[in-house]
């Protein structure tokens, strides 16, 4: 297994935190959550239910293309709506893999609103995602979808990277 630098990415509850922890368990590598990179004031229009422009994100994915840069390996949940933000990203490793975690609104919502102490809320906000969202295609991604089990799930993230399924999957 040769990946070592992964994103998993997907709109606000696609599960993109759950599959990136346990992805970088199985990989022993880092797990990073690109939320907790953004600044208190995105944070707080967030809170508001206020979407992000573009704007917003440029010193965000900078930071995080940083990240990539600077780690031997990782996995980082990030939601990448854009092709020109994967881009950016790609700008701190060239060779960095994509997992698409790809669900319709009402599958993403359902999860979403059972969520608590997360500043993302609203329907809204979901829909600006999903309005947003420039999917990847086969070529630039791994696509798979979120409709089964997190297990299930996982299990399609490691298929699609080529990892051999470990007994302790489990713990």
């Amino acid at each position: 297994m040769t990946v070592r630098k992964i994103v998993v990415m997907g709109v606000s509850g696609s599960g993109k935190s759950l599959v990136g922890q346990r992805l970088g368990d199985l990989l022993d590598v880092p797990f990073f959550d690109a939320d907790d990179y953004h600044s208190d004031a995105n944070v707080q229009k967030m809170a508001n239910g206020v979407p992000l422009t573009d704007e917003d994100r440029r010193g965000w994915l900078a930071d995080l293309a940083d990240l990539i840069r600077r780690e031997s390996g990782l996995v980082l949940a990030c939601s990448a709506l854009k092709k020109t933000y994967r881009d950016q990203l790609r700008t701190g490793d060239p060779a960095l893999k994509f997992l698409y975690l790809k669900g319709d609104f009402e599958t993403i919502w359902s999860r979403h609103s059972q969520r608590e102490d997360h500043y993302f809320t609203g329907q809204d906000m979901l829909k600006s995602q999903f309005l947003s969202l420039e999917e990847p295609d086969a070529n630039e991604a791994y696509i798979v979808d979120i409709s089964a089990t997190p297990e299930a799930v996982l299990q399609q993230c490691m298929k699609a990277l080529g990892i051999k399924p470990r007994n302790d999957l489990d713990r």
